[in-house]
């Protein structure tokens, strides 16, 4: 039977991609909410592995419509709910928070790519459960005092233009650098809050991981969250801003993983493409260029960083390939 509303690649494509993460979010999800000493928290993380897990059931639903084989994603082998405790209260819902950042910015993107109404609709829910479990964790955080609000500065009382080329002036040694718009600022305190969380999420990964290759690779991504808290803590320093992002919690001293090594690099593959969109944003939208000099330097350094773990991936046979366009050369090629 002939399919009257079938998908285009790209939304093949976008499913897929989010079949993944969501599938790993689930897996997350499950232990997070098995650990939780708070019945707040597990509120937060129970109400959003059911609202996932009937998004999840429903591409499932499209993959069988379409004649599409399931993807594998991540499973229940995935994640071992009675490894002990490997983060202290509070992380989990710090983590969910930076995941529902991650998952707007890409039904953003998969939105843009869907024609399909079916496509459309979900992505539209997922949407909004979305923006509700990031303003329940928010608000969770700042009432437990374990998120740190960005600095506050005057109110303008009237509007002004750029007079002047000296605007963008950073990188002189000579000239002085003007204070930091609110944008710049509101930058850089997001940049040090989520690598703060991903310094102790991926801490707790490389004290479970039991692949060299796999633990050598954590602990790079734990000297590259050092580097950039740094470089922009010492902006801030250097403009006489006062200034404190909480990570959420402490790692606990377990050795034990509660996920698959496999489930680990996927995590910190996708976090590793939100940081390269962040420090892109960075780098654009701040107008002083010794910033964006340093945020495009630290957007390089995360490129090579997730080269080096897709290539672990692959080597490790924990990629599974994405959907495909036909090779018509290969086809007309074996066509004798």
């Amino acid at each position: 039977m002939a399919l009257t509303n079938p998908l285009s690649a790209s939304e093949v494509g976008t499913l897929w991609l989010t079949y993944q993460e969501k599938t790993l979010i689930l897996r997350m999800l499950e232990y997070f909410f098995e650990k939780a000493d708070d019945p707040r928290a597990k509120n937060i993380t129970g109400g959003l592995w059911e609202s996932l897990n009937s998004y999840v059931l429903e591409m499932e639903k499209i993959f069988l419509d379409q004649g599409m084989v399931k993807p594998v994603g991540f499973t229940k082998e995935d994640v071992n709910l009675e490894a002990p405790k490997l983060y202290d209260n509070g992380f989990d819902i710090m983590f969910v928070r930076i995941l529902k950042e991650v998952s707007m910015g890409m039904y953003t993107m998969n939105m843009n790519m869907a024609y399909n109404n079916q496509v459309m609709r979900l992505y539209e829910g997922l949407t909004s459960t979305t923006q509700r479990i990031y303003m329940l964790a928010t608000q969770y955080l700042l009432e437990k005092g374990i998120l740190s609000l960005p600095p506050k500065s005057t109110m303008p009382k009237s509007t002004e233009f750029i007079k002047s080329k000296s605007y963008m002036s950073g990188l002189n040694l000579f000239d002085p650098k003007r204070a930091l718009n609110d944008l710049e600022l509101g930058i850089l305190h997001h940049a040090v809050e989520s690598n703060n969380v991903g310094l102790q999420l991926i801490t707790g990964f490389a004290q479970c991981s039991k692949t060299k290759e796999v633990k050598e690779f954590f602990v790079k991504g734990i000297e590259l969250c050092k580097k950039q808290i740094k470089t922009f803590q010492e902006i801030l320093l250097d403009s006489n801003v006062q200034f404190s992002a909480t990570s959420g919690s402490t790692v606990t001293t377990s050795t034990i993983p509660p996920f698959s090594e496999k489930l680990m690099m996927h995590c910190v593959f996708l976090l590793n493409g939100f940081c390269m969109v962040g420090s892109s944003f960075g780098t654009f939208f701040t107008l002083r260029n010794d910033i964006s000099l340093k945020t495009a330097l630290i957007a390089k350094d995360i490129y090579f960083y997730a080269d080096e773990g897709i290539k672990i991936k692959i080597k490790q046979g924990w990629f599974e390939e994405p959907p495909q366009m036909e090779d018509r050369v290969q086809i007309i090629n074996n066509n004798h």
